[in-house]
């Protein structure tokens, strides 16, 4: 009952009992990736222009039955789809406890949304507006489909949404902490270097509130339902463990399920808004405590605008082999190294463990995305399309901005302004994994060894698929002799999955 006390307060804070809406007839929102009720922009407006919402959820077949671009893996992994699932339970529920409910449709988009608006008489459908192709391109045959309907003429419309009797397309801006339009840049003048992105809009952008609409979106309530794992997850790490105070000190952690927010999955369904993170993190510093970790949130909140606003500047091009910067460079395609890098079986403990967790779980640490990338495209020298498409698959929080923004970035094709960054595996396990815990945990066979083995183990474990390019299983820089083109100087970096 506590739980349920601690989410309604949520909710009641960030709603509001002011806001009226001032429309006509019946009014379409199309969820997407934004499956929440608290501050969902595209609800708000929907809201506030009708007299009633019809909320829709379709599952498109493109994107649950299809297979990735280049390398036929599925593009939605099972893990992921339950995930996504339970993220419509979740909104389902949060809508009926307001008065609504969730229509679920198994079809095509452009195909469903039409009829939905000829037979509800809809004068306008309202959706998140996204930013990479494929999703633009079903943008776009959603709003040739609605042309083509014909309305009655008392649907509501008002003269200010054009003179045709047919349902209108209204795509909203949302997904990310600073709103497009309140950037100092256009978007072909997106600063391409991310330091000098995040200053930039520390200094010159606010951040807008969020969208509070009312406690009643519809008729009386039909159900009660609780529903809020996303906002638990912000209580639970924020205000009842009280974590918030040392993220930037646990962040780069791997095992256990508190070293970090874990808020990605629920940002990347858009159960859980940027914005909304952003005013906890605020009443946090307020009414607890401000410090680098505190801010450092807000840090990884602001690599997600910077990969979906550079999704806006670049277009496909973060999709293709040589990224935004189209740099030429060999690549190998062979598939027994990929294959022993997915499933886990390269000889190196570090690597085989954060594989065996994505297949096992969908979910991998910021750190481990990072040294297995680095791993897959330095030592292997394997194409990076084929490690960002099997993110694609098995990622509970995966999303084309950050997943293919992360892996050009990792493979020195993307914006890094260094393109030979390079892990160092055993510089990484003995800084992150020092006893062999995590390795120990998904690789039960290294239980037995020593602590100070469980990394290094030799041939008491599997032999190893390529030898590395820096370093040695023993921690030795000595091999660094066998520098390629690609370099490696073993610096650390993090960027923001929020993971």
């Amino acid at each position: 009952m506590k739980r349920e006390y601690i989410l309604d307060q949520t909710f009641e804070r960030y709603t509001s009992k002011i806001v009226k809406r001032n429309g006509k007839g019946t009014a379409i929102v199309w969820f997407r990736n934004d499956l929440r009720v608290l501050d969902n922009e595209v609800l708000f407006k929907a809201w506030v222009d009708s007299e009633s919402v019809l909320p829709v959820y379709c599952v498109d077949p493109r994107v649950f039955q299809a297979s990735t671009r280049y390398f036929g893996f599925p593009k939605t992994g099972g893990l992921r789809g339950q995930f996504i699932i339970e993220c419509l339970v979740d909104l389902k529920k949060n809508l009926m406890k307001r008065g609504l409910n969730l229509l679920i449709k198994h079809g095509k988009p452009e195909e469903i949304i039409p009829t939905l608006a000829k037979d509800f008489a809809s004068h306008a459908v309202y959706a998140q507006k996204e930013t990479c192709s494929e999703e633009v391109n079903v943008e776009k045959l959603v709003s040739k489909a609605l042309r083509r309907v014909q309305l009655p003429h008392s649907t509501g419309r008002s003269t200010s949404q054009g003179s045709a009797n047919s349902p209108t397309l209204q795509l909203v801006w949302g997904g990310t902490l600073y709103h497009l339009d309140d950037l100092p840049f256009s978007t072909n003048s997106i600063p391409d270097v991310y330091t000098q992105f995040r200053k930039s809009v520390e200094a010159k952008c606010s951040i807008r509130s969020c969208a509070k609409i009312s406690m009643s979106l519809g008729p009386a309530p039909l159900h009660r339902g609780l529903g809020m794992s996303a906002l638990s997850r912000v209580y639970e790490y924020f205000w009842k463990k009280d974590f918030l105070k040392i993220y930037k000190e646990t962040r780069n952690g791997m095992l256990g399920p508190d070293y970090s927010t874990k808020f990605s999955p629920w940002l990347a369904s858009g159960s859980l808004s940027p914005r909304f993170i952003y005013e906890e993190v605020k009443r946090y510093e307020k009414e607890r405590l401000a410090n680098d970790s505190t801010y450092w949130v807000l840090f990884e909140l602001i690599w997600r605008d910077y990969f979906r606003f550079i999704s806006v500047k670049y277009g496909n091009s973060i999709f293709h082999l040589g990224g935004p910067r189209n740099v030429e460079r060999r690549w190998n395609q062979d598939q027994r190294l990929f294959d022993s890098w997915r499933n886990g079986c390269t000889g190196y403990p570090l690597i085989d463990a954060n594989m065996k967790e994505l297949s096992a779980t969908g979910f991998m640490s910021n750190r481990g995305r990072q040294i297995v990338c680095s791993f897959l495209v330095r030592d292997m020298g394997i194409d990076w399309r084929m490690g960002a498409e099997w993110f694609e698959t098995f990622l509970l929080d995966y999303d084309p901005c950050s997943n293919y923004g992360n892996w050009t970035y990792g493979a020195g094709v993307g914006n890094d302004p260094r393109e030979d960054r390079y892990f160092s595996i055993p510089k990484q396990a003995q800084t992150y994994d020092p006893e062999g815990e995590y390795v120990a945990y998904w690789l039960p066979q290294l239980q037995k060894l020593p602590r100070e083995k469980r990394n290094f183990p030799g041939k008491l474990y599997m032999e190893q698929i390529v030898p590395l390019k820096f370093g040695n299983p023993n921690g030795d820089r000595a091999s660094a002799a066998r520098k390629n083109s690609y370099g490696g100087r073993g610096r650390k970096t993090t960027k923001g999955y929020m993971s």
